[in-house]
């Protein structure tokens, strides 16, 4: 048999493996989850979990107050580390917004509050009120308590990942924006099953069987081919099904850890991608004004849209 021909079809089968394992790994994280309505006992303890976290030293000791938490430590370093302050002071300034009125929906301290003159932060802890000197404003960003057209600029940072009705809350977000107004949303996009446990940063001995298997296997499927094999596919299939109607914003829904934060995310209770999030605002006649036009490959920057509210 002939060399070359022997390798084509080798080469061949391996193609043909590799589109089989792709298409299962697609279907087995397709985002199937989708908005539903929360009961009393979920809102209540999300509320309790956020305002717990922002509560005031009891004392002026050096020993670690509930101020300190690693919640506050990690949100800080964080935040420091991809320069979220000058992101945002570029944002402000690109679009004019310095004395336009302004949103932060998940505003926690407020340390951005600074960046624009006619600021408004919103937040679902009653706790951080001490520490605006501007407007706050206690809320949910599913319910967001302001009239149609409020803002010319709405940005939020790494709290859609924390709401348990993400879609809802992209609607209230467009609502309150003006035609024509611009969103800073950046997410903490495709958060991760395993953050909740801490299965990163604990050893071994602290899990069982099943556990152990769940902390072998992240470094296989934290990779980048692995990702890629079922995300592109799953990019593929939204981007054709976008072409059709407005979409639902899909997304895997996951159980938040209250109780002890191991590492960023442990909180969560989605993980949105972020191709999925530009979809949604595109299907609605939104502007991307930082979008690349090969979008289906990994992205995890944040989302700049221009809200267009005639076309749709």
């Amino acid at each position: 048999m002939d060399p070359a021909y022997k390798y084509l079809r080798a080469l061949k089968n391996v193609v043909l493996a590799l589109l089989v394992v792709s298409l299962i790994l697609g279907v087995l994280h397709f985002p199937y989850d989708v908005d539903a309505p929360l009961t009393a006992e979920e809102v209540k303890a999300a509320q309790k979990y956020y305002t717990e976290a922002y509560q005031k030293p009891v004392t002026a000791s050096k020993e670690e107050s509930e101020y300190e938490t690693a919640y506050l430590r990690v949100a800080q370093f964080a935040a420091e580390a991809y320069h979220i302050e000058d992101r945002v002071r570029k944002f402000v300034k690109r679009f004019n917004l310095t004395d336009r009125p302004v949103l932060e929906i998940g505003s926690g301290r407020g340390y951005l509050q600074d960046i624009a003159q006619n600021y408004t932060g919103l937040d679902i802890s009653a706790s951080v009120t001490r520490f605006y000197h501007k407007k706050f404003v206690l809320g949910s960003a599913t319910a967001l308590p302001f009239p149609d057209d409020s803002f010319d600029g709405i940005w939020s940072i790494w709290v859609f990942e924390h709401v348990p009705n993400p879609e809802q809350a992209f609607n209230e977000a467009r609502r309150v924006t003006r035609d024509n107004g611009v969103l800073f949303l950046f997410p903490a996009w495709n958060c991760v099953s395993w953050a909740a446990e801490g299965y990163e940063v604990r050893p071994y001995s602290d899990f069982g069987l099943g556990g152990k298997l769940i902390k072998a296997s992240i470094p296989l499927r934290s990779s980048m081919p692995f990702i890629w094999m079922h995300l592109i596919p799953n990019r593929i299939v939204r981007s054709l099904v976008s072409f059709v109607e407005p979409t639902r914003l899909r997304y895997h829904r996951l159980t938040p850890n209250y109780e002890k934060y191991w590492v960023p995310d442990s909180d969560a209770v989605n993980s949105i991608d972020y191709h999925e999030a530009l979809l949604w605002f595109r299907s609605r006649g939104d502007e991307c004004l930082n979008c690349e036009t090969a979008s289906v490959f990994l992205q995890y920057m944040p989302l700049i849209i221009r809200v267009h509210k005639s076309t749709k």
